[in-house]
């Protein structure tokens, strides 16, 4: 079949994957072989293959939003041509004290799809079967692909703010993710606050309905309830934080932070707020969401890319050529 691989002694900043032959996963018992039919780039994936992430594997295929078909169940009994989704938690073990107490996003021996398993940049993929989700409605794969850790994460990352009905919410960082959240900020009557640098990103938050849109050095006019950060970088949490209410929560939604600047206490965190990190996402979180994006009849705007193209796609994100979510349909 063939693959985007990131290798570590191929890849280069003008080429983050190579597309090669590589052999047909082989089903084993408790998984599934699915036909891929879209994969959505994450710029989690963008840290794996530039590094940032520290490599587990000297090749990796990336990918992590993926719709598959089921094309064979090994000993699993689900119908073949079964459609569902895979996200970034891959498996968990099951027993450590952080699954035995509903934290499995927080499981001691994980497993990421497209990390420290090969993912979805491919024609085919080995899946557990106990981490897929039935997927909602008549949606094409392509926009169902960045439901799946995109959409995922920032739901979970609102939940992590603690946000209320009505309340008002910054959001600092506006790809794929945030496009999705506000959609379930405006359903919870939520004032939203979209602070973001590149011009396409604000326009895009403005033709979206954002309450206020503002350039990455302009501060929202109003005190903010909750905020969520989407880019990797301290500095925005700390901007962040300064716009945030006495007792307001901030979440920051990144597997990787560049660094965390000094900053003052007493101006910025004390008066109980707080500083939340947010750490992958449960299954619990996969279902509630992806029902409600069913309700809500989420539809959102991709670009897609030929797997061939993929080490573009990947550029894309970096660049933030695009506005929207960016997906490799093979």
């Amino acid at each position: 079949m063939k693959a985007a691989v990131y290798d570590s002694k191929l890849s280069s900043p003008d080429r983050l994957v190579e597309i090669m032959e590589v052999p047909r996963p082989t089903p084993v018992a408790g998984h599934l072989l699915l036909r891929v039919l879209a994969c959505g780039v994450c710029r989690t994936d963008l840290h794996i293959v530039e590094g940032d992430l520290p490599a587990l594997l000297p090749r990796i295929i990336p990918g992590h939003q993926i719709v598959g078909e089921v094309v064979d169940v090994g000993t699993v009994r689900l119908p073949l041509g079964t459609r569902v989704g895979v996200s970034w938690i891959g498996g968990t073990d099951g027993n450590c004290w952080f699954c035995r107490n509903q934290m499995e996003n927080l499981c001691d021996h994980p497993v990421f799809t497209g990390y420290s398993v090969n993912g979805g940049y491919a024609e085919f993929v080995l899946v557990r079967e106990d981490f897929v989700f039935p997927l909602p409605g008549p949606l094409d794969g392509a926009q169902i692909a960045p439901l799946l850790c995109a959409g995922i994460i920032g739901f979970r990352s609102l939940r992590i703010a603690g946000v209320l009905p009505g309340e008002r919410v910054g959001l600092f960082g506006f790809g794929s993710s945030a496009a999705l959240a506000i959609r379930i900020l405006q359903f919870w009557k939520c004032e939203v606050y979209v602070v973001t640098r590149g011009k396409a990103h604000r326009d895009s938050a403005t033709a979206l309905g954002a309450t206020w849109v503002g350039a990455e050095d302009a501060g929202p006019p109003v005190q903010l309830d909750r905020a969520i950060t989407f880019a990797p970088s301290g500095k925005v949490v700390i901007d962040a934080l300064r716009c945030l209410r006495k007792g307001g929560v901030l979440a920051v939604n990144a597997i990787h932070l560049d660094q965390m600047p000094a900053f003052d206490y007493d101006k910025l965190l004390w008066g109980e707020r707080q500083i939340r990190s947010v750490a992958n996402m449960t299954r619990d979180d996969a279902r509630d969401f992806l029902e409600l994006a069913q309700q809500l009849q989420f539809q959102p705007r991709v670009t897609i890319f030929s797997l061939v193209d993929a080490h573009k796609a990947l550029a894309a994100v970096k660049n933030e050529d695009e506005s929207g979510s960016i997906v490799i349909v093979p």
